[in-house]
């Protein structure tokens, strides 16, 4: 008897414990969470976009004729002053060299050029001689006509073939002058590269100033090479002066944006960010391919800049983070985004209320990712939970796992 007594007693005792351990695996436990609290304060929107700044007024240098450009002295940076700095210089070019066939007919041309000024002084000579006859006449008739030897018309004769003998000795000598211009212009496309280098180099050089004052920006042709007209030389502006920022934005951002939206301009290098504003968004878009492949489209925002010095060493070209602010409060009541979650088509979160979460639908108004304006649904000082998982329902007991 008193073991079935003992018996009974030792499985009484193990059924306790069992009834003790699924009660405590199944008692309803806290569910540890991270809560924040809604507070006022200030908020604002932001399109942040990479940019980088350039000079507005930049001025390229270019040749303004065919010719040698001798090399620049200049390094990127340098100072000008405009009308005075002399930029570059040119001269004129070296003729080309002659294929054999070329020299041929130009030694051939010459040779013609020759024959034709050796004819033009031989009929020079014989105008001369003709026009010294004729004047020779005249004399005579004129002699004559005083004596009354000739009649009028016979010293009219001796005078029309005076003039006539003269005229064309003149063109005579116009002859003589156009073979011989035409003996040195066949002669010239003989000249060699080496031949022309002693006279071409004392010849004054074409010297370009520069258009403006400021600083080269960039050298496109730096050493003696043979340039177009028209082909780049140098870059020319004033990066302390006459700087701003351009920013590539989403079509989809860019309508968002106004003209004197304030910018923060960061990531630039220095301390602390600068100030700029919105000066205009460019009415055309471009397409641009993403570093992940995907076309995009662009719009180009220009941003200036407010209160900048030299001290901050900016220049053409430079990298810079665009914060163009479009919506801002000094006094918005706000909630972490990240407490957000939607619940149908509106927004949600779970308030921790006393050691339980409770669900509240919110009205959001401005988001910019990290924070949104709460509208309604809230007030400031109550907490909110951070990030709600599946194990966070409405009822549910919550411990804060740190300190709001």
């Amino acid at each position: 008897m008193k073991g079935v007594t003992s018996r009974i007693v030792v499985i009484a005792g193990a059924a306790t414990l069992v009834a003790g351990f699924l009660t405590f695996s199944f008692w309803p436990r806290d569910v540890f969470v991270d809560v924040a609290t809604v507070v006022r304060g200030p908020m604002m929107v932001t399109i942040d976009e990479e940019a980088k700044t350039r000079v507005r007024d930049s001025y390229v240098v270019s040749a303004p004729v065919n010719g040698r450009l001798l090399r620049v002295g200049f390094d990127a940076g340098a100072d000008v002053v405009k009308d005075e700095t002399v930029v570059a210089e040119m001269t004129p070019v070296y003729p080309a060299a002659l294929d054999i066939r070329t020299r041929e007919q130009a030694e051939a041309a010459v040779e013609e050029a020759r024959a034709g000024l050796a004819l033009a002084r031989a009929e020079m000579r014989r105008v001369r001689a003709d026009a010294a006859f004729a004047e020779q006449e005249a004399a005579r008739a004129r002699e004559l006509f005083k004596g009354e030897a000739i009649a009028q018309r016979g010293l009219d004769r001796a005078e029309i073939a005076l003039t006539s003998a003269r005229a064309a000795l003149e063109a005579a000598n116009a002859a003589v002058a156009m073979r011989e211009a035409e003996l040195s212009r066949v002669k010239a496309t003989l000249k060699t590269p080496a031949a022309a280098t002693t006279k071409d180099a004392a010849a004054e050089p074409i010297r370009i100033r520069a258009p403006v004052s400021g600083h080269i920006l960039r050298i496109f042709q730096e050493s003696e090479a043979i340039v177009a007209a028209g082909a780049p030389i140098l870059e020319i502006g004033d990066p302390h002066k006459d700087l701003e920022v351009v920013a590539e934005l989403l079509s989809t951002d860019a309508v968002k944006v106004s003209a004197g939206d304030p910018v923060i301009i960061d990531k630039w290098g220095g301390d602390a960010p600068l100030d700029g504003v919105v000066a205009r968004v460019e009415p055309l878009g471009f397409t641009k391919v993403s570093a992940l492949g995907v076309e995009e489209q662009r719009v180009n925002t220009i941003i200036a800049f407010k209160g900048r010095n030299d001290s901050e060493k900016l220049g053409d070209g430079y990298r810079v983070e665009a914060r163009i602010v479009v919506w801002r409060s000094e006094s918005a009541l706000k909630v972490p985004a990240n407490a957000l979650f939607r619940e149908g088509g509106d927004w949600a979160v779970y308030r921790a209320i006393d050691g339980r979460a409770r669900k509240t639908r919110v009205e959001i108004g401005a988001n910019n990712g990290a924070e949104a304006e709460v509208l309604s649904g809230l007030s400031a000082g109550d907490e909110v939970i951070l990030y709600p998982g599946g194990d966070v329902a409405d009822g549910v007991r919550v411990k804060a796992a740190r300190a709001p």
